[in-house]
């Protein structure tokens, strides 16, 4: 299966120790990844790339209608009290 970010909110895929998630809204990284300097690295370093090139694609196609940002509820520490 083909990850295409942005397509969907399920798809996953691993590179090295990073995994990376699929969300419509988002594409999500987390882990680690050595690019060491071998050919595997090289490897790597072309799958992140392809990535980030995919990504970078459906961004810029987005034109105008691509939000300044997305609101996403990360880092709001208030919470409402659901008995008050």
């Amino acid at each position: 299966m083909k990850f295409i970010p942005y397509a969907d909110e399920a798809a996953t895929m691993r590179l090295d120790g990073m995994m990376v998630e699929n969300r419509l809204d988002r594409v999500s990284l987390y882990g680690s990844l050595d690019l060491t300097r071998d050919r595997a690295g090289l490897e790597s370093a072309r799958r992140l790339q392809s990535l980030l090139q995919a990504a970078i694609a459906v961004l810029e196609g987005e034109g105008e209608r691509l939000p300044q940002r997305v609101v996403t509820g990360e880092g709001n520490d208030t919470v409402r009290n659901p008995f008050g």
